[in-house]
C-alpha cells in the first residue's frame, strides 16, 4: 500500500486566504495536534554544555528562552511575515511595543525620526514624551507629498522616517510608494504602521516600506480579547550600503562572533530585535496571546470584507444626513485623497473614519450619548462597532493649535465599524443623530 502524501510545510505561492490559514504551522508529530498547541514554558532544557553555549551565542536558534522566542508565538509570527511579504517578523505585548521596538532598534539618544503628522495619537505622544525623555527626537512632516518639507527636516543623524497607511481617525490616506522614494533618496529605512488597512488592503513592502509595524490587539486578532503587537522586517534596507551607521545591525554583539547582518542576512533586523532590543527590554507576547493571534488571522480576510462594505456604506449615509457636516472617509469621491484611495485600495480605506456632528461639542455629547448599538469605548478593529470623541479622550492632552492642524474638531466623532448587519448600526445612528 501506498504511503499517504505528506502536509504541504511550504507555503509561496499559495493564495493570502490559504497562507491566512495554513502558514507558519509546524506539525506535531507527538499527538497529531491540528492546533498549534499553546506553549506555556518559560524556559528550555539544553541538551548539553555546547548546546547552551551555541544558543545564547546565536550559533543555535534553538528554545532559550520564551522572552525572545516560543514555539507558539513562532507560528504566528511565520504567518503574518506571509501575509504581509516579509523576510521575518516578531510578536510583542502590544501595538505600542512594536512601534518602539522598531524605532529603538534604530535611534538613539541624539538621534532623529522623521514622522508624517496625521498618526495615532498614542503614537505621537510616545514619541513626544518618552522618546524625548530617551533624547530621541521626532519631528513631523504635514503634507506628505511635498519633497521639500521632507528635505527640510531630514539631516545628517536622521536614522527613520515613519508613517500609517490609513491614520487614524481621520482616514488621510497616505501614499506609501512616494514616501518610500524620499526614504530611498535618503537611505534611511521607511516603517510603516500597516494596523487599520492590514496585509488584506495593502502590503507596504510592495510599496517600498522596509518595516512594517502593527498592533495586533486590532484587526489581526479582531476579537477585542487580545493585546499584541508585531513588527516584520522586508528584508529589503541594504544596512551595510547606508551612509547612516546602524551598528546594532552591523557590528558585532559578542566578541569573536557574527553580527546580526553577517549571521542572518535579509532578517538581520528581526534577529536584532528579538535576541538585542526586545531581549533587553523584556516585551514579550504571552503564548496564549499568540494562540489568539494566530486564531484571529486565520479569518482576516472574511472578516475584513464585511468591516470595509459596511463602512463604505455608512460613510455614504452619513454623507447624506443633515445632522452631519462632513465625513473623513477616503472611500467618498468628496475625499481630497478619493482617487488614492481608489488606486491602492480599492475605494475601501478601512472601516475606521470619523465625521463631524452639527452643533461642535454639545452635538457630540448628545449623539455620542444616544448611541445604543455602537458601543462607547476605545479601542478600534473588533467585531463590535465602536465610538469615540477624540477631541475629549484621544486627543484630549494635545495642544488647541496641534488638534486644529490635525482636523480634530470639537463635532469630530471616530467610528470602527464591525460585524453587525450595516441596517443595524445605521438605524442606530439615526436615532442617535436625531438627539442632535
Amino acid at each position: 500500500m501506498a504511503e499517504a502524501a505528506a502536509p504541504y510545510t511550504e507555503w509561496e505561492g499559495f493564495g493570502f486566504a490559504t497562507r491566512q490559514v495554513h502558514a507558519g504551522e509546524v506539525e506535531d508529530l507527538t499527538h497529531g495536534s491540528r492546533i498549534t498547541p499553546v506553549h506555556l514554558s518559560a524556559a528550555y532544557r539544553f541538551a548539553s554544555f555546547q548546546e547552551a553555549t551555541d544558543r545564547f551565542a546565536g550559533a543555535d536558534l534553538g528554545h532559550l528562552y520564551s522572552r525572545n522566542l516560543n514555539p507558539t508565538n513562532q507560528v504566528a509570527e511565520r504567518r503574518l511575515a506571509s501575509l504581509e511579504g516579509g523576510a521575518g517578523s516578531i510578536v510583542l505585548g502590544s501595538g505600542q511595543a512594536a512601534i518602539t521596538m522598531a524605532l529603538l532598534g534604530l535611534a538613539g539618544s541624539g538621534e532623529h525620526i522623521v514622522s508624517t503628522a496625521s498618526i495615532y495619537s498614542g503614537t505621537r505622544v510616545l514619541f513626544d514624551r518618552t522618546f524625548g525623555r530617551m533624547g530621541v527626537t521626532v519631528e513631523y512632516v504635514w503634507d506628505p507629498l511635498d519633497d521639500a518639507e521632507w528635505d527640510a527636516l531630514i539631516r545628517p543623524e536622521t536614522k527613520a522616517i515613519f508613517t500609517e497607511t490609513l491614520p487614524n481617525p481621520k482616514n488621510d490616506v497616505v501614499d506609501i510608494g512616494a514616501v518610500a522614494r524620499v526614504a530611498r533618496r535618503h537611505g534611511i529605512p521607511l516603517v510603516v504602521d500597516n494596523t487599520i488597512a492590514t496585509s488584506f488592503l495593502i502590503r507596504p513592502i510592495e510599496h517600498g516600506a522596509d518595516i512594517v509595524v502593527h498592533s495586533a490587539t486590532k484587526f489581526l486578532s479582531g476579537h477585542g480579547a487580545n493585546l499584541a503587537g508585531a513588527v516584520v522586517d522586508g528584508g529589503t534596507f541594504d544596512w551595510a550600503a547606508s551612509e547612516r551607521s546602524y551598528p546594532g545591525i552591523t557590528e558585532t554583539p559578542i566578541a569573536g562572533h557574527d553580527s546580526y547582518l553577517d549571521a542572518f542576512g535579509s532578517q538581520a533586523f528581526e534577529y536584532y530585535l528579538r535576541f538585542g532590543i526586545a531581549n533587553d527590554t523584556g516585551p514579550a507576547l504571552s503564548p496564549l496571546n499568540g494562540f489568539l493571534l494566530q486564531q484571529g488571522m486565520e479569518t482576516l480576510s472574511v472578516r475584513m470584507r464585511q468591516h470595509l462594505a459596511s463602512a463604505r456604506e455608512i460613510a455614504v449615509w452619513l454623507e447624506a444626513h443633515d445632522a452631519v457636516e462632513s465625513v473623513d472617509y477616503a472611500g467618498l469621491p468628496s475625499h481630497p485623497q478619493h482617487a488614492l484611495a481608489v488606486r491602492d485600495y480599492g475605494g475601501l480605506s478601512g472601516s475606521v473614519f470619523s465625521f463631524t456632528v452639527r452643533g461642535g461639542r454639545d452635538g457630540a455629547e448628545r449623539f455620542f450619548d444616544a448611541l445604543r448599538l455602537f458601543s462607547r469605548m476605545t479601542n478600534i478593529g473588533d467585531t463590535r462597532s465602536m465610538a469615540l470623541h477624540p477631541a475629549t479622550t484621544t486627543h484630549l492632552g494635545f495642544t488647541q493649535e496641534t488638534r486644529d492642524r490635525l482636523g480634530i474638531g470639537d463635532g469630530l466623532v471616530r467610528l470602527s465599524i464591525g460585524l453587525e448587519d450595516a441596517d443595524d448600526l445605521i438605524a442606530d445612528l439615526e436615532q442617535a443623530l436625531r438627539a442632535v
